[in-house]
């Protein structure tokens, strides 16, 4: 669909977006722009949900039975009490372990965007990004984060990191034009700007066209939420061992019985033996062991940042023989780092370890200036703790710049930018302006080798300048 059609479509308009009223009908039409939760388990039901096992059974039938022989002989509830002490333990043990796997996966919803910026009655507004309804009009800047599935209607040098969906590493460019092939991958919707992705580059806005579970991470969190309980290998194996311990231990009190009542046997004192033969069958310790083993296990994953929902997952990892996973941002941090600086006739691998910081040449200081000047990328300063956002080849620039105490921010300030050229698909060319503390100006460029030098007269090397020949320039590309 055209943008025009998409407007009409959604009864929105790209000037002054939704009214008030209109977006607070259908905010009660739509519901919220948030995933369905299951309705959460209450503690006691956690509690009682771990009684689910046939073994756990067993054993309270088991302890009841210790009871009744230990008041009968004497003994007291000494046994009994042991075995429910340890069947407690078991289910405190799993209660505590879900109850943490729940706090941890709240935390990571809460790195949904909180806030967008929309136009409405012809203003712009910061709303919660739960606010929004379809046929809302969202503005995206550098560093937002997309609150929810929306059509492109303005795009300027648009680039978006989708890597999430697609697992592509490159922010994908984005324009605004209709898409005319009937079907078209995730990742081919360059019209699209997908919730939960990051705009790395430019500017744009867009028109609403899906909220909360109808948005494509919503189809994910509708699929991992449709996923039926199962039970793990070891948990099978338990509760077959728990029924054949059981039924063993029944036809053998049935045989001892029956085999007393042959002898004529006190038949009070052959169903006192038959039972106690049956509460010793019983292994009260399996239980508690599997549990005290799965949660060491629970233990040293947290350690290595891993969330386990459930106890018997452990397992389940640990009888894993192959993972099929994306790369992206799953087995890599989907970030991009400088490794190598050329200049004044030298290659710098700045990882090496024995490359010092202080060392750094005119030349090479000069080099990373120029690069977090000609810069679209944001930094923010936490308690001393930096964040970047933006294309990760800027990203990673800057990450540079702050490598060797050059701040990106303390540069701006400093020479600050007053006009600029932005870098597109044709010129291949990021330009900057600057004005310096003289009231001169100082033009900064970053961009492909080749594109670069055709505009180059000359060149410093040394502090020196000189003009630029062409075996120089040949040296430079070698």
């Amino acid at each position: 669909m055209s943008v025009n059609e998409v407007t009409e479509f959604f009864k929105t308009s790209l000037v002054s977006g939704l009214s008030s009223e209109e977006a607070q009908k259908r905010l009660t039409t739509y519901g919220h722009n948030e995933f369905e939760k299951k309705k959460n388990k209450t503690l006691i039901q956690k509690f009682f949900a771990q009684f689910k096992n046939f073994m756990i059974i067993v054993l309270i039938i088991a302890a009841l039975i210790s009871g009744v022989i230990g008041y009968l002989h004497g003994e007291g509830f000494k046994d009994s009490i042991i075995i429910l002490v340890i069947v407690i333990i078991n289910a405190i043990i799993g209660v505590v372990q879900e109850a943490r796997a729940e706090q941890s996966l709240a935390a990571l919803e809460k790195m949904s965007a909180p806030q967008c910026k929309v136009i409405r009655d012809g203003k712009v507004e910061v709303i919660e990004s739960k606010k929004l309804v379809p046929g809302d009009l969202v503005i995206l800047d550098t560093g937002d984060s997309i609150p929810a599935d929306l059509r492109l209607v303005e795009a300027i040098n648009l680039k978006i990191q989708d890597a999430a969906l697609t697992g592509e590493s490159v922010p994908e460019e984005k324009f605004t034009e209709a898409i005319s092939s009937e079907e078209v991958p995730l990742g081919d919707r360059d019209n699209l700007g997908f919730s939960s992705s990051t705009v790395t580059y430019g500017r744009g806005k867009g028109i609403v066209i899906g909220t909360g579970m109808y948005t494509e991470v919503g189809k994910i969190a509708s699929l991992i939420q449709s996923v039926p309980d199962f039970q793990t290998p070891l948990q099978e194996k338990l509760e077959k061992l728990g029924k054949n311990l059981g039924i063993a231990a029944l036809i053998i009190c049935a045989i001892i019985f029956s085999v007393g009542m042959l002898y004529q046997k006190d038949v009070v004192e052959m169903f006192m033996i038959s039972v106690s033969l049956a509460a010793a069958a019983i292994p009260e310790g399996l239980p508690v062991v599997s549990t005290i083993v799965l949660a060491v296990g629970v233990q040293r994953l947290a350690k290595r940042n891993a969330i386990v929902r459930t106890l018997p997952a452990v397992e389940t990892l640990g009888s894993t023989t192959v993972i099929c996973s994306d790369k992206t941002g799953t087995l890599t941090q989907n970030k991009m780092t400088v490794v190598n600086l050329y200049a004044d006739h030298q290659i710098e691998d700045i990882t090496a370890t024995n490359f010092s910081t202080t060392e750094l040449t005119e030349g090479q200081k000069q080099l990373i200036k120029i690069s977090i000047l000609a810069n679209d990328a944001k930094l923010s300063e936490d308690n001393n703790t930096y964040k970047t956002t933006g294309d990760p080849t800027e990203t990673a620039l800057i990450d540079l710049g702050l490598r060797f105490s050059i701040n990106k921010n303390t540069q701006d300030k400093d020479f600050p930018r007053i006009a600029e050229i932005p870098f597109d698909s044709e010129r291949k060319l990021m330009t900057t302006i600057h004005r310096l503390a003289n009231g001169k100006f100082e033009v900064c460029s970053k961009g492909g080798l080749d594109e670069l030098l055709s505009c180059c007269s000359f060149i410093c090397e040394n502090e020196n300048i000189s003009a630029l020949t062409d075996s120089q320039k040949n040296e430079i590309k070698k």
